[in-house]
């Protein structure tokens, strides 16, 4: 059973958000959103008919943005180290704009806690969704969430020392 164009559109404003949470940038999400759905038509035939379309397509955009980011380091010969540019990315003391400083706090976490917590919190995705997405155990994922809101609670609140590794971290359960 082929895709249907609408079954597409309707995920279209859910990649879209995913999308520019993910890059940061309102031309780079764009431009992987139209990545993911050609893909998606181009390999219409991998998606299982009445499976989760979202997860699948999740799937798709997570895996072209690991290639271009991977792409990217190969091609520059070198990365950015975060610190050099934490004057760019930090949130001002006082300022009122919470949506700034959060979007800058999001990019300044490791890619893989960033993805996780996107998937989960702005997607609503379920522990096990996400593991599917991102090819990680459950276990990964539940621990990437929770550095990734312990590193995202430091960033806003203008903290300049990573956590401990031995911080307590509380129980979740799985959804």
């Amino acid at each position: 059973m082929p895709l249907h164009t609408a079954d597409l559109e309707a995920q279209i404003p859910q990649l879209r958000r995913y999308a520019r949470a993910l890059t940061g940038d309102t031309w780079a999400a764009d431009d992987l959103v139209q990545d993911t759905l050609e893909r998606a038509c181009d390999r219409w035939q991998l998606w299982k008919a009445g499976s989760d379309l979202r997860a699948w397509l999740f799937t798709l955009m997570h895996n072209l943005f690991v290639d271009g980011v991977r792409r990217a380091v190969r091609q520059a010969g070198q990365r950015v180290d975060i610190d050099d540019v934490a004057q760019e990315l930090s949130a001002p003391g006082g300022m009122p704009d919470q949506a700034l400083d959060l979007q800058r706090c999001l990019l300044r976490l490791p890619e893989e806690q960033r993805e996780v917590l996107l998937l989960v919190a702005l997607q609503d995705l379920s522990y096990q969704e996400v593991a599917t997405i991102t090819g990680t155990p459950i276990g990964t994922v539940m621990s990437r969430l929770s550095r990734a809101r312990a590193r995202l609670r430091e960033l806003m609140e203008g903290a300049t020392t990573p956590a401990p590794a031995a911080a307590v971290v509380p129980l979740v359960r799985m959804k």
